[in-house]
């Protein structure tokens, strides 16, 4: 195909893969340390470096149309989240980070079997592709860390307040590990999963694109602002602080210990921008322009209590989890499971990142022997993941299709019906031409 395309053959080809997050979801933007693991499935480009400044952009799949730009004039619109912008995020990353500003063009062709929408980071896994694309033609090196911190950065061209997990797991992962990803230094520990189980996804078949929508953001800046009437309330220099965890940080405490400095400074009503003013005492242009993202400046309720709850309970469930892998407990893969079912009701109830459909499949999930079950990657949509000890696997993987995907109205198509298992894959790599 990359023939009938270009009129020629690739020089090299880059993989990056997809993820799952087993534990920790919506924190690592608010500092803390999340548990995912690299999928299987990947994003694989087909490069060949070309004299011109030309860069032509062709998929696999026909429903993602082609696209070519010079590649000294990278523009990326933010209101629309084609495909294609997803690739030049990466290369805008690594172009910027060099400093450069003639590139080289190329002719890339994409493929990929990470179902989009998911929840299974296919957009970040075609950012750290492009990033890594990007870097080999210009026959530059840079870390695997290097590279994930770039690539977290540059995927905020589209428009998504992101905190760089996918990024980090997509280089970082290793095959046969789950990671402990943590933040501010960016570093990975190996995190061994129970060899008795299996991690198995199902696609709630709802699609969701966090670029595409304001729930993402919303959630960021709610978290960022619980951060900052903490920070006041504690005395802290607010204005300086972003992020829960910094709270927590500044003061020394434990996350049980922040959990209740929460319940006493903040109120479960939903806070309104004025009264966010209010305590901080700033006025409202203030917040629009100094606090909150162009697309959240219009948001009218902000509900602050239930999100840094969610984060700081979510925070404990991760180094929980990674505690209990450790020491391997007889009953290691019941208390696992109880933390993931634990954190979905978190993701449920107080971020409220779910959906009736997720719900539902979590629900079908655990009835058919899933010890854990839960919503994965951002949520509002996309997968879920469980874990299911091995033996029942077969019983599980047919009671459940015949439970969620063999509707009597045939309303789910075929192709978005999956469920599989899965194991812990590698990271991203190039792959050189014999």
């Amino acid at each position: 195909m990359f023939n009938s395309k270009f009129g020629s053959i690739p020089k090299f080809y880059v993989r990056a893969p997809g993820r799952v997050n087993i534990i920790g979801e919506h924190i690592d933007y608010c500092g803390y340390s999340v548990l995912p693991m690299a999928v299987e499935q990947d994003v694989l480009i087909a490069v060949e470096p070309v004299k011109t400044y030309a860069l032509q952009l062709a998929n696999t799949n026909p429903l993602y149309p082609d696209f070519s730009t010079s590649a000294n004039n990278i523009q990326i619109d933010k209101t629309k989240p084609l495909w294609h912008n997803y690739f030049l995020c990466g290369l805008k990353g690594i172009q910027e980070h060099f400093g450069l500003s003639n590139l080289t063009g190329m002719n890339c062709l994409v493929d990929g079997n990470i179902p989009p929408s998911s929840g299974l980071s296919s957009s970040s896994a075609l950012v750290c592709c492009a990033g890594l694309v990007t870097l080999t033609v210009l026959g530059r090196n840079l870390s695997k860390v290097e590279l994930a911190e770039i690539c977290a950065k540059s995927e905020r061209y589209i428009g998504t307040e992101g905190g760089g997990m996918d990024q980090s797991i997509s280089f970082l992962a290793e095959e046969g590990t789950a990671k402990l990803i943590e933040f501010s230094p960016l570093r990975a520990t190996d995190v061994k999963l129970p060899s008795g189980a299996v991690s198995l996804i199902a696609n709630s078949c709802v699609e969701m694109n966090k670029a595409a929508t304001s729930h993402f953001n919303i959630r960021v800046m709610e978290c960022r602002l619980a951060a900052k009437l903490l920070a006041k309330y504690k005395s802290l220099q607010w204005d300086k602080v972003l992020r829960l965890e910094e709270v927590q940080a500044k003061l020394g405490i434990s996350l049980e210990e922040m959990l209740l400095v929460t319940e006493d400074a903040l109120h479960p009503e939903p806070y309104n921008p004025e009264e966010i003013c209010r305590c901080l005492g700033i006025s409202l242009e203030e917040l629009r322009t100094q606090i909150l993202s162009p697309n959240t400046q219009d948001v009218l309720i902000f509900k602050l209590y239930q999100r840094a709850k969610h984060v700081y309970s979510e925070a404990a469930r991760v180094l929980q989890f990674k505690k209990i892998c450790e020491e391997a407990p007889e009953n290691m893969v019941q208390l696992l499971g109880e933390l993931m079912n634990q954190s979905h009701m978190s993701c449920r109830d107080m971020y409220e990142c779910s959906c009736p459909e997720l719900d539902q499949l979590v629900d079908i999930c655990r009835k058919f022997g899933a010890q854990g079950s839960r919503l994965t990657g951002a949520g509002w949509g996309g997968c879920t993941v469980s874990m299911v000890p091995a033996d029942k696997l077969p019983s599980f993987l047919a009671n459940v299709h015949k439970a969620y995907y063999q509707r009597s109205d045939g309303s789910l198509a075929p192709e978005k019906q999956s469920l599989f298992a899965t194991k812990p894959g590698g990271g991203a790599l190039v792959l050189l031409e014999a």
